[in-house]
């Protein structure tokens, strides 16, 4: 992860819902914690830098969406694959992706989940129909977090 990257996810972090922050990836770690004031926070490659930051842990991003049941035996969720900030239109004047009631063919944009200023399109993975909206347009989510509760049709 480059220094840009990291200024970048720290401002991301700042401005979020979010109190904790962990990445893992390889030897490189980084944690973000707001409820610190000043805790150094540790970034380590091969070469071994070190960044000091006033932050902490819980999410590694993913690239897919999971659809697994959660509470119910029987329900579907689509999930949050990263940390983000939930969108459920393209823009503030447009209209929702999806409703509940609808049906959803798979491989179709169900909502946007922000993460770093990347607006990432977040897909059902099989054909469902939307049963009930999870989180509120402009909630900060977290990886895995429920976004949709479905049934698969």
């Amino acid at each position: 992860m480059t220094f840009k990257e990291i200024k970048e996810l720290i401002e991301v972090f700042d401005e979020s819902k979010l109190s904790k922050l962990s990445i893992k990836e390889g030897e490189f770690k980084i944690e973000l914690d707001k409820n610190i004031t000043a805790a150094p926070v540790v970034a380590s490659t091969p070469v071994a830098q070190t960044v000091q930051a006033p932050v902490s842990t819980p999410v590694v991003p993913q690239t897919s969406i999971s659809a697994s049941a959660q509470n119910d035996d029987n329900a579907d969720y689509i999930t949050s694959p990263m940390v983000g900030t939930f969108y459920e239109a393209p823009s503030p004047t447009s209209d929702a992706y999806v409703k509940v009631g609808d049906k959803v063919k798979a491989g179709q944009t169900v909502c946007i989940v922000e993460a770093m200023k990347i607006m990432n399109e977040i897909q059902a993975e099989f054909d469902c129909e939307i049963v009930e909206k999870l989180v509120e347009d402009g909630q900060a989510v977290e990886f895995d977090t429920p976004l949709f509760k479905v049934k698969r049709v």
